[in-house]
């Protein structure tokens, strides 16, 4: 119980510590946050990669807030990781960085090869109203403005690819601007599940945006999204319908 309620707990100590330190007083702009909408999966696949069956799902995340989501990417010679923090913009005047709220690393993979913002949504399988039974191997998100997904007055902004064969950079950004989504195909690397070894029966997918709760939204009730699914095999072979 106590792991099930961990990240809803971490989500709630960010923002305690984020409104101590972004709540406005007489002389401060009011922080312009974002707020992740993870969308339901969709353009579900079963493929087959040598003895293993995989589910393949799109995935797509929204940004509906006031402000940006910025990660501003930073590191030494000495460490292959970036530690990322965010930018916040404020109504008027400077913004404020909140450090260390996750990880890029440079991917290197026959669908990638740039910086990625690690952790930024994960995959599970699960029982209707039970434990996660299959978790991601997904490797992070180079985060962009891939989609315009609600009417807005924001400009383009994210529409770099992450240091795109530039391994030795030492600073990277990237973002999702209001108004914008970025989204990954189904079996793009990372983006699916295995199958092998669960049993005919009805499962959860879940998506998950920001599960650990360290970037700082204006919300988190809507950070998480699944799809009901039945599973079955025939002839060791397996099918997959949404319900």
């Amino acid at each position: 119980m106590l792991l099930r309620l961990l990240p809803a707990l971490l989500a709630s100590l960010v923002m305690a510590a984020a409104a101590s330190a972004l709540t406005p007083g007489p002389n401060v702009a009011t922080p312009l946050l974002p707020d992740l909408v993870q969308e339901p999966p969709s353009d579900l696949v079963v493929t087959r990669a040598g003895r293993e069956f995989r589910l393949g799902f799109r995935s797509a995340v929204r940004n509906v807030g006031a402000g940006p989501l910025q990660i501003a990417g930073h590191r030494d010679r000495r460490v292959d990781e970036m530690t990322a923090d965010q930018l916040v913009s404020h109504a008027s005047g400077p913004g404020t960085r909140v450090r260390d709220v996750g990880a890029l690393r440079f991917v290197v993979s026959p669908d990638h090869r740039h910086w990625h913002l690690l952790g930024f949504q994960r995959y599970a399988l699960a029982r209707p109203g039970g434990r996660a039974l299959v978790r991601d191997r997904k490797t992070g998100f180079c985060l962009g403005d891939r989609v315009a997904v609600a009417p807005t007055t924001s400009a383009r902004r994210y529409a770099t690819r992450c240091g795109l064969g530039q391994p030795a950079l030492l600073g990277v950004t990237q973002g999702i601007s209001p108004g914008f989504g970025d989204a990954y195909a189904a079996n793009l690397e990372g983006q699916y599940l295995p199958l092998n070894g669960l049993h005919t029966g009805t499962y959860e997918l879940i998506h998950h945006v920001n599960a650990s709760g360290r970037l700082l939204e204006s919300r988190y009730d809507n950070n998480s999204a699944k799809v009901t699914i039945r599973l079955g095999w025939v002839r060791g072979v397996p099918r997959v319908t949404p319900r």
